[in-house]
């Protein structure tokens, strides 16, 4: 995998044409053997790579086990998805790239981009402390490089970077302070040995290391209040970067959560697992909330990715607050509607940003509101985004529906076996669950039908034109995985049983016959659920529908000649682009119900006539919704920190005897500090 990926950016080096298709199928090679890497873990044939006499990987500790397995298997796949795209979408003249040699055609996002997913992959096989770490940060350096890779082209691009490059070193630091004191404490940074010594470890510190690591790998995942540098560098990232970031990277935050709560420390008190829902929760809610009322396609996709990681983190909180209660059946059915609900996310978000990138590609914008019109133009990416905005809204016969019915399954079926918590807590999870798969509905009816149905709103959307056959290829894998993942689950929930066996030792929890792979059976529970079942009754349904209705047009055009007449349009003249809902309008009645918890700006400028105060000239409206979190908790921050900077300003008047006393002061303070300490 590191050597395909690694011989990908070597070939930045070739003439362009050449080293497009290099770096597509380096990258697509180092995905595919991850994903047999990963179902090989699966099917229970794990390894270990340990290097601790070679130079320079002294050191180094590589692990698969099926928990591993699954991410690893995730992430590749997405990386041949976006491999094979990018080829296409990163040719010149794409209506995405930078001009300044820095953007998707640019050397150094084709060198980064196998680096990017080469981090990836290594996250997951880490098996010690310092090269989880090491991977970690790779990651993080490797994505803000390809965030940052319009830079010059886009101001927006830079302010997103700044974002994300705090926001995720940030997070490095907490998991680093909690992984280092668990190491500490432990003796050793093998994760063997942190697995071995976490029964040793006093509350206060397994308490400590929880909450420090679970706020790091939230932050990764996009989890609310740590998720204000998601919306932002998504969008601006290449769309092929995005899928990989968007589909990929952020379940990484879900999958350190799980090795670290779940594995290494065996699970912990019920308030851990509470705070994980709790966040998982807001989460979802929140994110749906600003996708619902976006207009803007990528950063609709990037809020929708933080309202899928809030479900996967509501299974997972629910998995440790059963597993703590002692329902261990019931926390494995969880943990399992989790991890499926991470494959299925990153099926159809795959799908979705790759196709947003392909209308990028063929008009220049991303503005809902500009768009319409593309159905004609653009048949093939139409389709195609059809099919990721069914998967995504938790509809069947859409993979989202399967994961999220076993999640809703897990969290009603919790009732009698928790007690009072789980009394008051499982019923709100199971409403927020149900409110942000029905506000879910409503934002992709809106992307899909406003973005590509009824007419095109500006000169940009008619100009539309298809994606080359590599764009299309690439939206193709990613869909007929959607189609396989919802139509034949059973394999797939049944080869996570050993994943979720790692974090959570239990039966397997979801049964179902493999021939037939279309049933899907919670054990121990009465319910039962098949796919292939609910998509045939529905194609029959739309069938018949269809047949009765053209029965029922042929029987009265035989009686009735047939004649042809303009809609209806009230006297006003032909219908117009202008007289169609826009993006904005189809959310302003949703926007209206939630008006106190999305706290829209609004804004009336009146400009009166240089004669008259009394004549109005012009009248300015502006309607703004932001993002209430970042206004009322990181706004105040940021200008905490700009004001201590002002203030700190004559501490550097340029003496050098000053600068010596700080340095002697901050170093005698350590001292103090240690002493104390010890």
């Amino acid at each position: 995998m590191g050597s395909s990926a690694l011989a990908a950016a070597a070939g930045a080096a070739l003439p362009r044409r050449a080293r497009r298709v290099a770096t597509g199928v380096g990258t697509g090679a180092a995905g595919a053997a991850a994903v047999v890497a990963g179902v090989t873990a699966m099917a229970g044939h794990s390894w270990r790579m340990w290097l601790p006499d070679v130079l320079p990987l002294a050191g180094v500790r590589l692990a698969v086990d099926p928990l591993s397995g699954v991410f690893l298997a995730v992430t590749g796949a997405v990386a041949v998805c976006a491999a094979v795209y990018g080829v296409g979408y990163a040719r010149p003249g794409s209506a995405d790239r930078g001009a300044d040699g820095l953007g998707v055609d640019g050397r150094v996002a084709q060198a980064t981009v196998p680096l990017f997913v080469a981090a990836m992959l290594l996250v997951p096989a880490a098996a010690s402390v310092s090269t989880f770490l090491v991977a970690w940060e790779s990651m993080a350096l490797t994505s803000l490089l390809l965030v940052l890779a319009e830079h010059r082209r886009r101001p927006a691009v830079a302010e997103a970077g700044l974002w994300y490059a705090v926001m995720t070193h940030l997070g490095l630091v907490v998991v680093l302070a909690g992984l280092a004191a668990f190491a500490a404490e432990a003796h050793g940074e093998a994760f063997a040995d942190l697995r071995a010594a976490s029964a040793g470890l006093s509350p206060a510190v397994r308490g400590a290391v929880f909450v420090a690591t679970f706020a790091g790998f939230a932050s990764k995942a996009g989890t609310v209040p740590l998720h204000v540098w998601l919306a932002r560098a998504h969008p601006e990232a290449p769309s092929h970067v995005s899928a990989l970031m968007s589909a990929a990277m952020v379940n990484l935050g879900v999958y350190g959560i799980v090795r670290v709560g779940l594995d290494l420390m065996g699970g912990g008190p019920a308030w851990w697992w509470l705070l994980v829902l709790a966040a998982g929760a807001v989460s979802a809610l929140s994110g749906i909330l600003q996708a619902a009322v976006s207009t803007d396609i990528k950063r609709l996709l990037a809020y929708s990715t933080s309202e899928n990681m809030g479900l996967v983190l509501i299974g997972v909180g629910a998995c440790g607050f059963l597993a703590s209660s002692g329902a261990r059946a019931l926390a494995a059915l969880a943990l399992t509607a989790a991890l499926l609900h991470v494959v299925n996310h990153a099926g159809f978000k795959t799908l979705l940003f790759l196709a947003a990138g392909s209308v990028l590609h063929a008009t220049g914008t991303r503005d809902l509101d500009a768009l319409g019109g593309l159905r004609s133009p653009m048949p093939a990416t139409t389709a195609l985004f059809g099919v990721g905005a069914l998967m995504a809204s938790a509809l069947p016969p859409g993979n989202g529906f399967v994961s999220e019915w076993l999640l809703l399954q897990s969290l009603i079926h919790a009732l009698p076996s928790g007690g009072t918590l789980a009394a008051v807590t499982m019923p709100l999870a199971v409403a927020v669950v149900a409110l942000s798969a029905g506000l879910a509905i409503a934002t992709f009816v809106k992307a899909f039908g406003v973005g590509f149905l009824a007419r095109p709103r500006t000169p940009a959307a008619q100009r539309a034109h298809e994606s080359p056959p590599t764009m299309v290829a690439g939206m193709v894998a990613a869909a007929v995985s959607c189609a396989v993942l919802a139509l034949v689950p059973g394999p797939v929930a049944g080869g996570l049983s050993r994943a979720v066996a790692v974090a959570v030792p239990a039966p397997q929890a979801v049964t179902g016959p493999l021939a037939g792979a279309g049933t899907l059976h919670p054990a121990g529970l009465p319910s039962t659920m098949s796919p292939l079942v609910i998509t045939g009754a529905l194609l029959a349904a739309v069938i018949a529908l269809v047949a009765v209705l053209r029965g029922a047009a042929s029987r009265r055009a035989g009686r009735l000649a047939r004649r042809r007449a303009r809609l209806w349009d009230c006297g006003a003249g032909p219908l117009s682009a202008r007289m169609e809902y826009t993006a904005t309008s189809f959310a302003e009645p949703l926007q209206r119900v939630f008006d106190d918890v999305l706290a829209p700006e609004t804004d009336v400028d009146v400009t009166p006539l240089a004669e008259s105060a009394y004549l109005v000239d012009s009248v300015t409206y502006r309607a703004r919704v932001g993002d209430r979190i970042e206004h009322r908790l990181y706004r105040p921050v940021l200008a905490a920190v700009a004001w201590a900077g002002r203030a700190a300003r004559p501490l550097a008047n340029g003496s050098v005897h000053r600068y010596a006393g700080y340095g002697f002061a901050a170093f005698t303070g350590v001292l103090i500090a240690l002493a104390v300490l010890r």
